[in-house]
């Protein structure tokens, strides 16, 4: 089976492996930015183990793509560990909290996490706001973590 017999039929999806996937993200996955969004590209949503290309590494791609010009870094990394809620996405700013999402589209699923990306960015405060980001990034939240200098409740 491959991604193309369980995707929409009006959708060309490339004839990728992993190895290709690999190399063409890897020149990008060291940009610096003050944004980094981990795309896990082992997920497989709930797809069967043998589709091709893995549907992690579709959206990885996808998200690069989406972020060229952006000042956005984008990482293929292999397993976030959220296996019941793939495809996943980290993203993650220096000395702000870093935001874990499940559930995300093969499809839209790179323009929300973009789109959540710059909201974050220009957040003051560390935290994604909540109001105008995208429904793919509220509804998929997993998890938020603090950053490593958080005071953190010393009561």
């Amino acid at each position: 089976m491959t991604l193309a017999d369980s995707a929409n039929p009006d959708i060309t999806v490339p004839d990728t492996t992993a190895s290709d996937t690999a190399a063409v993200l890897a020149p990008h996955a060291r940009t610096a930015s003050a944004i980094t969004i981990f795309v896990c590209v082992t997920c497989r949503g709930g797809r069967p183990l043998d589709l091709v290309p893995v549907p992690g590494e579709v959206l990885a791609a996808a998200t690069l793509r989406a972020a060229e010009g952006t000042g956005i870094t984008v990482c293929p990394i292999r397993c976030l560990a959220n296996c019941n809620r793939g495809l996943s996405a980290a993203v993650r700013r220096d000395g702000a909290w870093t935001y874990v999402f499940g559930n995300l589209d093969l499809l839209a699923g790179a323009d929300a996490l973009i789109e959540g990306a710059k909201l974050f960015a220009g957040a003051p405060d560390g935290l994604m706001p909540w109001r105008g980001r995208p429904d793919a990034l509220k509804r998929g939240l997993v998890a938020r973590t603090p950053p490593f200098d958080v005071a953190g409740d010393r009561r």
